[in-house]
């Protein structure tokens, strides 16, 4: 049986014993409540598409516990919509280099290999990985090419990303990790969730929201 975006909140919320959160209808949707607007809206960096944007940081215990739903949701999404992350600082140097991590395993191509190592090292194995010298001998341990990496760490391309990311942030107003934004006008709220699984059903409405106001009357 194909994995479709309801089986696959049926499946989530089975195997947390949680009740059907199916997505949402726009019309259940309340602002204040489940998002709120982003004033002015931004434009996605994909012309023609729903951009959805998950901001986060591999030192955050709740980013951690999203990651393992976001990412079979987002390889669900229709082929309107695009899905980017974005590791985010908040100004600490610490959480900086946690994305100069993301950004430079996004380069070598180790992301996808590693992701999920990063969340378990910082937030369950309690590592230190928030410096240039103690990341690099955590990545020789993975196996990976720190030599390569070291290269990268640092360098324009990885700077500027952190940057652009940091700005992103700031021009969407947010002030907690993690946090959807759906089109560049719609930031998911987690008020009155009963968790991730809701969240994303949330998302799921927004984006319907979305594709219905972009569709000419």
């Amino acid at each position: 049986m194909p994995l479709t975006r309801r089986r696959f909140h049926r499946l989530v919320l089975g195997t947390l014993g949680l009740t059907l959160v199916p997505p949402l209808a726009t019309a259940d949707l309340l602002e204040g409540r489940d998002w709120r607007p982003l004033t002015p809206p931004r434009p996605g960096a994909v012309p023609g598409k729903i951009e959805v944007l998950e901001f986060f940081s591999y030192g955050c215990p709740h980013c951690a516990d999203l990651n393992p739903l976001i990412k079979p949701w987002a390889g669900l999404l229709p082929g309107d919509v695009a899905f980017r992350r974005i590791p985010v600082s908040f100004g600490r140097a610490a959480w900086a280099n946690l994305a100069r991590l993301y950004f430079g395993l996004e380069l070598t191509g180790d992301l996808g290999r590693l992701d999920e190592a990063v969340f378990n090292a910082v937030t369950r194995e309690r590592r230190n990985l928030y410096t240039d010298k103690a990341i690099l001998a955590w990545l020789q341990d993975q196996g990976a090419d720190a030599t390569a990496f070291e290269a990268l760490f640092r360098s324009f391309a990885v700077e500027t990303q952190v940057a652009q990311s940091d700005a992103l942030a700031r021009d969407s107003k947010i002030d907690a990790v993690p946090t959807l934004v759906v089109d560049g006008r719609y930031v998911v709220l987690a008020r009155d969730t009963k968790g991730f699984p809701e969240i994303l059903a949330i998302a799921d409405g927004l984006i319907a929201m979305a594709r219905r106001q972009a569709q000419p009357s």
